[in-house]
């Protein structure tokens, strides 16, 4: 299971990373960045979605779906 994680640096700024479970306990860490503005930060969780959707198989193959010409 992945998740994003929010932190605060020592700096002040919002860290962000995407860490993984597997049995309770955080097996991978991936540092995305670390925010000092909202827009930032914003930024970066879209970031972490994406390497989070990049794992993920979808649920169906849709392309056996597509019309051929």
């Amino acid at each position: 299971m992945a998740f994003i994680r929010k932190f605060k640096t020592g700096s002040g700024a919002t860290g962000v990373q995407v860490c993984w479970k597997q049995g309770g306990e955080v097996v991978k860490t991936v540092h995305i960045g670390s925010a000092n503005s909202d827009l930032a930060l914003e930024k970066l969780l879209k970031k972490a979605q994406k390497v989070i959707d990049e794992g993920k198989r979808p649920l169906f193959d849709l392309r056996k779906f597509d019309k051929k010409s």
